[in-house]
């Protein structure tokens, strides 16, 4: 495959309407195109066509029993492709559509298991995007996308990344600039009388409890997934999200982890190691003359969710061996932080 083609939206209407003609053209006809949503980057390909797909988990490297997550850009195009939509299910897609949540029912005959890693539900989602809605719209098919990334990696937050990624390896990206929320989407199983949530997101279990009442989560989003202790997504038993240095999450009374991250991070400068720190904006200034990056804000921790993963990466470019890393459990989103870091980490938490 040649370079892949890159088209940068917001230049002009003819451009911009030009850019998703040709990028619905590939969807259609079996190609793959990475876009920006409100959450990160996906690559998308025809959720209907079993060798797209296969496309997509190549193109990845991607476990092909980790299932892609189809998105629509209209209620109306929801209903072809499941059996049944629950009540409460039709409230959050009211109150939540467009918006960074997934919900998992159990799929039609028309969706290919080759989309869904061998199983009878299918994930759906709308995004809020324009970009990502507009390109829906225009390839007349509904897009299975995961994120635009190697699998493993952290995930893209900008075109940037995924032509660093992927590039050689898809059709074409469409640069949006970088996205809003940073991490991925909610994702809800709808399949039972209540939802579970099987990965946390922007929209946040209170989020959920407060507009249908009760919410249940997968134990495996809190946990270390074992042979006791299986997710209900297939995808959350592998690693994903992994910046290339060695990751570990310090957890503890605030002083006491600032002590502990600059006596560790000495050690590990001593031994030869390139070293860095991931932290909230509050306690940067006590890591003076360390390689710090500056996370985010706890008083507003989608400042931290919006960050993550490009701090991730920023480690890898500058070839950081070791990183070592505040936790960040506070507020609604603190539970999906903490699962991606922690992942990221490999579960590697030192508490203090």
């Amino acid at each position: 495959m040649l370079n892949t083609i890159i088209r940068n939206m917001g230049i002009s209407p003819e451009e911009d309407q030009e850019a998703l003609r040709q990028a619905g053209e590939i969807l259609r006809t079996g190609g793959l195109v990475a876009f920006p949503t409100e959450t990160v980057y996906g690559l998308g390909g025809n959720a209907l066509n079993p060798e797209a797909s296969k496309k997509i988990y190549a193109a990845k490297g991607r476990p092909s029993d980790n299932p892609l997550i189809l998105h629509i850009a209209a209620p109306e195009e929801l209903p072809p492709l499941v059996r049944r939509i629950p009540d409460y299910a039709g409230k959050l897609m009211d109150a939540f559509w467009p918006g960074p949540m997934t919900l998992i029912f159990e799929k039609s005959d028309i969706v290919p298991r080759e989309t869904t890693g061998g199983l009878d539900t299918a994930a759906i989602r709308m995004p809020s995007h324009p970009v990502a809605n507009a390109m829906i719209r225009e390839a007349g098919v509904p897009v299975a996308a995961p994120s635009a990334n190697l699998s493993g990696r952290p995930s893209p937050t900008t075109a940037q990344h995924v032509q660093e990624d992927l590039d050689g390896r898809i059709d074409m990206i469409l640069d949006g600039g970088a996205v809003d929320i940073g991490l991925e989407s909610t994702i809800l199983d709808v399949t039972g009388e209540v939802p579970v949530i099987l990965r946390p997101g922007y929209i946040s279990r209170e989020d959920v409890e407060r507009l249908i009442g009760a919410c249940e989560v997968d134990p495996a989003v809190l946990k270390k997934p074992s042979k006791d202790l299986r997710p209900k997504a297939p995808g959350m038993k592998y690693r994903h999200y992994a910046p290339k240095a060695d990751l570990t999450i310090v957890e503890g009374d605030p002083e006491r982890v600032v002590a502990v991250i600059r006596q560790l991070t000495e050690q590990s400068l001593a031994a030869g190691k390139r070293t860095g720190i991931l932290c909230a904006r509050e306690s940067a200034p006590q890591y003076s003359g360390f390689a710090v990056k500056d996370i985010g804000s706890r008083r507003n921790n989608a400042t931290i969710a919006h960050n993550l993963y490009r701090c991730l990466r920023e480690f890898d470019d500058e070839n950081m061996e070791v990183v070592y890393s505040e936790s960040f459990r506070e507020g609604e989103l603190g539970m999906a932080i903490m699962n991606r870091l922690t992942k990221a980490a490999g579960y590697h938490i030192l508490k203090v």
